[in-house]
């Protein structure tokens, strides 16, 4: 599916963002670490990458039945059973990735699979942590890539590891392992450079797993299993980036967006644009399932350039497209370092976002890690045809940016967006209006 973007003269009105990614898997995922019980989530998230992991828990026995538009009923067996077939992770990593630690001590054999672009992004950083702990976790073609194959093993133990990325995936995969060894005096430690994001610790505390959090270090216990409770998810803040940028960047624009997710680990881009001078009102703070929980009130900004580097990447990496378009129509110069990983998504981000933006006219340089990005654009020339590159992400900001061509832009294959967000283009439409109406605050 193709979509044709044309200059934006405003963006009036208010929103809601469907619910967190991030959450919705754990929120699913957990359910394979749980007692016996019934519990409902609340605002689970419809995009196909949660979608990946929903299917693959009933694989295991798990009965999770839709009951409204986006609510979960839940029944946790008393035993797991072993799935009869591989299990499917689409263009999930973090389906494959939680999976891998969450297995591990289950006793089954079991293979995970993904679609092609899962099954050429790094998998070994979860690999080689997990054979650490005596698992039997091996790539399936030696390549350190997907179909991961794991198989019983009776030798599993506590590790202190020393992370070199701040990844909330190998983080979340080496602490579901360790929480269920045999032995309640098993610890495992898991230290990371940075602060990645933290629904994983946050989750097991609310569903009375012992955790310790201290600061990059996070140690939890062997034998346990996490109380089936109801929970509530927020709406998605990456998700959100989106629409906070374009109401930045586009003149004559007002906009609310409400229940979104403030954690403290996922707040990254919200703090950037407040630095480079956005006018972004945070109201209605509250807690959701031991998230924090706002509403924004967004408005058309003059903007500076900024940098941006080292402890903020994690807390952001997701959003790094959408900033790179936000900063060509800032003042001065963006630059954006130690974002290396980029090159480690569903595509090469790195050079996915220079190709998009440099077409429609925006001064970018790419570098081994990041990028430059000359501002001051009022706005960009447009009058191309895009690709996507499979990547959600690269598509939504190609959108974003498009708003602020002088003439219109198409971009192919648009219906990647479905992964995280089938609303994107339909949320987007209630606000393009022509005539501008008053926001409730």
């Amino acid at each position: 599916m193709d979509v044709v973007v044309k200059k934006s003269k405003g963006l009036i009105g208010e929103i809601e963002i469907p619910s967190d990614k991030s959450i919705s898997h754990r929120a699913i995922l957990f359910s394979l670490l749980m007692k016996e019980g019934t519990y409902y989530i609340k605002n689970f998230s419809n995009g196909e990458d949660c979608l990946s992991s929903l299917n693959a828990v009933k694989l295991f026995g798990v009965d999770a039945q839709f009951i409204g538009k986006n609510d979960l009923k839940v029944i946790v067996p008393a035993q797991l059973k072993s799935p009869a077939q591989p299990v499917y992770c689409g263009n999930s990593g973090t389906t494959m990735r939680l999976l891998a630690g969450i297995l591990c001590a289950k006793g089954f054999e079991v293979v995970l699979e993904g679609d092609l672009s899962l099954s050429n992004r790094p998998m070994k950083r979860v690999i080689e942590p997990l054979n650490q702990m005596g698992a039997n976790v091996s790539s399936l073609n030696n390549n350190d890539k997907a179909p991961i194959v794991i198989k019983p093993s009776s030798h599993l133990k506590g590790i202190i590891y020393n992370s070199k990325l701040a990844s909330a995936q190998v983080k979340s995969c080496v602490l579901l392992c360790g929480m269920q060894i045999e032995n309640s005096a098993s610890i495992t430690k898991f230290i990371e450079p940075f602060s990645s994001r933290d629904h994983t610790e946050r989750l097991i505390e609310f569903l009375n797993g012992d955790i310790n959090v201290n600061n990059n270090e996070i140690t939890i216990k062997g034998g346990q299993k996490l109380t089936p409770k109801d929970i509530a998810i927020p709406g998605d803040v990456s998700s959100a980036a989106f629409f906070i940028a374009a109401a930045l960047i586009v003149p004559n624009s007002h906009i609310k967006i409400k229940n979104i997710n403030l954690n403290s680990t996922r707040r990254g881009i919200i703090d950037v644009f407040l630095r480079m001078g956005a006018k972004i009102e945070i109201i209605n703070q509250h807690v959701v399932s031991n998230e924090e929980v706002c509403d924004v009130i967004v408005k058309s900004s003059k903007l500076k350039g900024t940098i941006v580097e080292k402890e903020e990447i994690p807390k952001l990496i997701d959003e790094i497209p959408i900033l790179c378009v936000t900063a060509l129509f800032a003042d001065g110069k963006t630059i954006i370092k130690d974002a290396q990983d980029l090159k480690n998504k569903e595509t090469d981000r790195i050079i996915a976002t220079y190709k998009n933006l440099s077409q429609m006219g925006g001064k970018i340089t790419p570098t081994d890690d990041g990028f430059i990005i000359e501002g001051g654009q009022k706005e960009l020339q447009g009058n191309v045809s895009l690709e996507c590159y499979h990547d959600h992400r690269i598509a939504m900001s190609s959108y974003v940016c498009g708003l602020m061509c002088q003439n219109a832009i198409t971009i192919k294959e648009f219906e990647w967006v479905n992964i995280s967000f089938p609303a994107f283009l339909s949320l987007f439409n209630t606000i393009k209006q022509k005539e501008h109406k008053n926001v409730n605050k």
